[in-house]
Formats: structure tokens, C-alpha cells, sequence
């Protein structure tokens, strides 16, 4: 029998297919919540017993679960929610993903087939769930023959990882779910290894020849697991190196060469004006990093991206490079190993003087918020996974002063919504056991997945939650005043986050100066469960130069 034969076999309930193919892709866990409307899926989950439940508190956190463990370990994230309402719930935290490029597979029911599209008002129907999914996903998927399940889910992992990667929906309707279909053994061709990549003359020409190099780089690196290589090709061509908020961990900050996220900074933007060429890898160059895109940009720009339909979005380039930043960085450092450049150690003095200005100059703006940053990173160990929120203090200074050392451990909200990063960090530790997982977040975001601290302490899990607790949404205050010189809507009413921690099951103290944080967050880390310390901001008062959100961010929202 030929590989592309099919060999038909046994009748199992297509639940119980949906589960075989998440095993075949090796899924160890999946999120969600139970509902009349995927019960049949969770019912194979257990009878399987050999994929992991967490049960979350609301749709939005477990897609948010589901995203961060993807993130942490580079595998599949697998999310199961319910018909209707549930998905629609979900929808917000797939528009995370989606803006994270996170490959995730989230399955969800729909009303019996009978039902789908009659307005009939069936409980958990809704208008158009496949219309609303799409928008938030990659694309979405409607089952509507159960004899082909399992093409449907090994396509639609397939189709997640491909790039762009990111979420795909597959709504099953629950009669289809248990209905009894014929097994197939389904033979497909290996995917292939890494292959090489060809460069062109005229490319290698322009590195050669190039004085003063600098490469941008974003999570392209992170995803291709480049960062070895990354390293590597920046010593070796003499070029400074600045990430994006996602290339955070793509090189180590402490790195000579890397600048960091500052791209959007004067001394940066200077250094970029003085660059010969730019190499930009796996970065989308986004507005809020690029002060709505006015950060300039050398002449001479080549850029490399797994995704052919991300050249030229937002800044041109002379030559495109297109497929993986692994592959691409492999070929690079193998074409220029061993070769002599011009010496390049009055450039290189010139990244570090950039780099210790920028820190220097935000430094003292923030202060006394530095003294916190420096704690986190003493006190927390090298690989601990950062999970920030959109949050006040993570612009001004987290996204920057937490130098982070290893790819996969800086996870923030790309998308820009709130209260994502509580879930986000449970999937992160649930999938990277052995790390440690620190939430960065505000009082006014984290209100909006508080649910899941239950989900953590289900799980037993050693996450600390550091919250600054300003009594309100601070970055918009910020941009209302830069803006509006009034405010409206920002100012919260908040809970006494000590004794709500702690009735759920956290270990739970308040800090009222920066330097009591050290010794509390060094108790946090101390204990084997959840734990959150909160910033009294109100106490500690406004960073010495209060105004702004960051230096990335313009003032006006609208393009002129």
C-alpha cells in the first residue's frame, strides 16, 4: 500500500478522534471551561487520560492560558470553550493571539446541526459564530461532516503554524461531536528538516561593505529558536542590535552589542541616522515602537521575514529575504566565518555609550521605580518568564529596565488589552514547570481576569504577581491629561487586594516604599504557592518626571 493510501479501520465518536490527533502532535495539556455544548470533548479527555485539564474561570483566561503556554515552550497551544456566549468570550484573547502570531488551536461547539443559522433562539446560539471566530482568528473553521474530523484537525494544526502563524478556530456542533465515524489511518510525508537557503551576492555585498550596521530584531528570532545564531552573525559583522518588545531574549541585554527596546529614543533614533544599513529580522516594526512610525531608518535596508506579505507594510526595504530567520541566520554566519571586516571597535564604542544613556536617561526619569527593577531582577532567577500587562509602570520602565537574558521568558500583551497577563502567566507556568513566572500587572487591568487566581491556586502553581495598585487606569490618565488636560473614566474604585488574595489562597503582602519590595518579593519567592505583592503607587508617589507613557508612544492616536 502506497504512503497516500487510506486504510479504513474501526468506528470511534469524533471526539475521540479530535483527541487522537492532539496526540499525535504530542499536546500534553489543554485549557478551557466545560459546557453542555463540548461536553462530549471532555468526556474523551478523560477516557483518554493522557492530556492534562485546566479548567479556567472564563473563556478570555483560558484562550489567555492557552496563548502564554505556547509562548513559554514553543509548542501548540490547545484551548476547548463552549458555544455562543463562551466563544464569544474567547474572542478577545484569539485577537491577542492572533496579534502575537501564537500558534493555538481552539476548539468549540456549536448548537445541533439542526439548529446552526435558524435564529430559532437555541440555547448558546449566536447570529453568526463562525463570522465572529474568523475575525478574531487566522481563520476559522466550520465542522460539518464528522467523517472528516480528522483531516479538519491535523489541517488546522498544520494551517496554525504556518506562517504567519496563529489561532484557528474549529467549531464542531455537539451532535456531530459523538456521532460515529469511521477511524482512518492516515499516512502523510515527514515534514522536512531545516533546509539551506541561497543568499544573493548583492546581499552579502552590502553586509560586507556596511561601517555601521544595525539589526533590528523581533520575535521572528525568538519563534525560529535563532538566538544562538542571532548572537553570533551580530558579532561578526560589528553591528549594534535593538529588539522589539516581542525580540525581547532574542540576545542577552547584558550583550555589549544590544541596545535593547529603544528604539523609539533620541540616541537610538541618532545611531539609526548614522547607520549605513539596517538588517531587520522578524520584526513588524509597530507603531507604538516606532513612534508611530517616525523613528528613521538608513538608507540601505534589508530585511528578513518568514512572512512575504510583511515587506514593505511599514517601512520599504531594498532587499526582502523571505522564509525562516534560523535558516537565514545559519546561512549568514556560515558565509561570513572567518572573515576579516574593517575594524569596527569606534562604532561599537558608540553602541555602548547608546546603551548606557538610554538606561541612564529613563532611569532618572522613572525614578525611584529603577530601585524595582533592580530588585525584580536581583532577587528572580536569570530564566524567569516576565509576563507583563498593559499597564502604567511596564511602559514607563518594565518593557526596558528588567533586562532579560533568555529567549521565551518576556511575554507581554502585544495586542495592547488589558488584564491579560494573570492567565497568560498560568499557561506560561504550567508549561515551563521548572521556571519561575513573575506577573507584572496593574490594579485596573488585573480586575478583569481576577477570577483566575482561583485557577492558579487549583493548580498549586509558584507564580508571583507583583501589582502596582495606583487606583486606576494610569496610562490612559496620562494620555487624557497629554491630550485633553482632563480626565474621564480612568479613576477605579479597587478591593483591598490583601485580603482578597488571601481569601482565594494567595500569600499576600502591600509595600509602601521601594525599598521594603526587595525583602517582599525575596519572601514571594520563597513560598511553594501563589503569591502577590502589591505597589501602594499612591505611597510611593509619581516617577520624577511623571508625564508621558513612554518614549515610544506619540501623543496624538490618529495618523496625521
Amino acid at each position: 500500500m502506497s504512503s497516500s493510501e487510506v486504510k479504513i479501520s474501526t468506528e470511534e465518536k469524533a471526539a475521540d478522534l479530535i483527541v487522537e490527533e492532539l496526540l499525535r502532535e504530542g499536546v500534553e495539556c489543554v485549557f478551557g471551561i466545560v459546557s453542555i455544548h463540548n461536553m462530549p470533548m471532555y468526556d474523551a479527555l478523560l477516557r483518554s487520560n493522557k492530556i492534562k485539564i485546566v479548567n479556567a474561570r472564563g473563556e478570555s483566561g483560558a484562550v489567555n492560558m492557552a496563548d502564554g503556554y505556547a509562548r513559554s515552550t514553543g509548542k501548540l497551544g490547545v484551548v476547548l470553550t463552549s458555544t455562543g456566549a463562551g466563544a464569544g468570550n474567547a474572542a478577545g484573547a484569539l485577537t491577542e493571539a492572533w496579534n502575537a502570531g501564537t500558534p493555538l488551536l481552539h476548539l468549540t461547539g456549536d448548537v445541533a446541526s439542526a439548529f446552526v443559522g435558524t435564529s430559532k433562539r437555541y440555547i448558546h446560539e449566536c447570529k453568526d459564530q463562525l463570522k465572529m471566530m474568523d475575525g478574531a482568528c487566522k481563520t476559522a473553521i466550520a465542522v460539518t461532516d464528522p467523517t472528516n474530523i480528522q483531516t479538519v484537525v491535523r489541517e488546522a494544526i498544520k494551517q496554525t503554524k504556518a506562517q504567519p502563524t496563529g489561532p484557528i478556530t474549529i467549531q464542531i456542533p455537539i451532535d456531530m461531536q459523538s456521532k460515529l465515524v469511521n477511524r482512518s489511518i492516515i499516512q502523510q510525508e515527514p515534514q522536512l528538516n531545516r533546509g539551506t537557503f541561497t543568499l544573493d551576492s548583492e546581499v552579502l555585498s552590502k553586509i560586507q561593505s556596511a561601517k555601521r550596521p544595525v539589526l533590528w530584531v523581533g520575535g521572528g528570532v525568538v519563534k525560529a529558536s535563532a538566538h544562538q545564531l542571532l548572537a553570533q552573525f551580530a558579532e561578526q559583522i560589528g553591528a549594534a542590535v535593538i529588539t522589539s518588545e516581542s525580540g525581547k531574549g532574542a540576545i542577552p541585554e547584558d550583550h555589549p552589542q544590544c541596545i535593547g527596546n529603544y528604539a523609539a529614543t533620541k540616541p537610538t533614533i541618532d545611531l539609526l541616522k548614522s547607520a549605513d544599513l539596517l538588517i531587520s529580522i522578524g520584526v513588524r516594526f509597530r507603531w507604538n515602537e516606532t513612534g508611530n512610525y517616525s523613528v528613521p531608518i538608513p538608507d540601505e535596508h534589508i530585511t528578513i521575514n518568514a512572512d512575504a506579505l510583511s515587506i514593505n507594510r511599514n517601512y520599504d526595504c531594498q532587499h526582502a529575504l523571505i522564509g525562516d530567520a534560523y535558516d537565514i541566520l545559519d546561512a549568514l554566519t556560515k558565509q561570513f566565518e572567518g572573515e576579516s571586516f574593517t575594524d569596527k571597535s569606534s562604532f561599537l564604542a558608540e553602541v555602548t555609550a547608546v546603551k548606557v544613556q538610554v538606561d541612564r536617561e529613563l532611569r532618572e526619569a522613572m525614578s525611584p521605580y529603577g530601585e524595582i527593577a533592580d530588585h525584580m531582577r536581583r532577587v528572580m532567577p536569570k530564566d524567569t518568564i516576565f509576563v507583563r500587562d498593559i499597564t502604567l509602570p511596564a511602559y514607563q520602565w518594565g518593557h526596558r529596565l528588567i533586562p532579560i537574558y533568555e529567549p521565551r521568558t518576556s511575554i507581554h500583551a502585544t495586542g495592547g488589552g488589558i488584564g491579560q497577563s494573570l492567565p497568560t502567566a498560568i499557561g506560561a507556568q504550567i508549561g515551563q514547570p521548572n521556571q519561575r513566572c513573575l506577573v507584572f500587572a496593574g490594579d485596573g487591568g488585573f480586575m478583569v481576569n481576577l477570577g483566575e487566581m482561583a485557577t492558579a491556586v487549583e493548580e498549586k502553581l509558584p507564580l508571583v504577581v507583583v501589582l502596582f495598585d495606583d487606583h486606576g487606569y494610569g496610562v490612559l490618565r496620562n494620555i487624557q491629561d497629554a491630550t485633553y488636560g482632563r480626565r474621564v473614566a480612568v479613576d477605579l474604585h479597587t478591593p483591598d487586594f490583601i485580603q482578597l488574595a488571601q481569601s482565594i489562597g494567595f500569600q499576600a503582602t502591600r509595600v509602601k516604599t521601594t525599598d521594603d519590595f526587595g525583602e517582599a518579593l525575596e519572601n514571594a519567592v520563597q513560598e511553594p504557592g501563589p503569591t502577590m505583592v502589591v505597589v501602594d503607587m499612591i505611597s510611593i508617589g509619581p516617577p520624577a518626571k511623571a508625564g508621558g507613557i513612554s518614549p515610544a508612544v506619540a501623543k496624538e492616536f490618529e495618523p496625521k
